[in-house]
């Protein structure tokens, strides 16, 4: 079963974030993923949450959604990530 990453990202700094965006790809690439949505215009028609930019990304299942996360290419970017932005992300199982 399909697996869906959904990132909510408040951007800290827009040169830095546009690195980190550019060199995540190739990562999310190479385990099988693929980007379904990333940036773009936002329309909140329920509730309170304002996100900053959205990005949902599309796995084979949860299990390579780990695979991903826990990749050396992916770990690898944790300081520029953390230093870029401000992020929220989960995983769901798809329909």
């Amino acid at each position: 079963m399909a697996a869906y990453v959904i990132i909510d990202v408040e951007i800290l700094d827009e040169a830095l974030y546009r690195e980190f965006r550019e060199r995540v790809t190739s990562t999310v690439d190479s385990h099988g993923g693929q980007f379904v949505v990333r940036g773009g215009q936002i329309d909140v028609v329920l509730g309170d949450w304002s996100p900053g930019r959205l990005a949902v990304l599309k796995f084979g299942d949860v299990k390579q959604v780990g695979t991903w996360l826990q990749s050396p290419e992916y770990t690898a970017l944790d300081d520029l990530r953390s230093r870029s932005s401000n992020i929220n992300m989960v995983v769901v199982d798809g329909a």
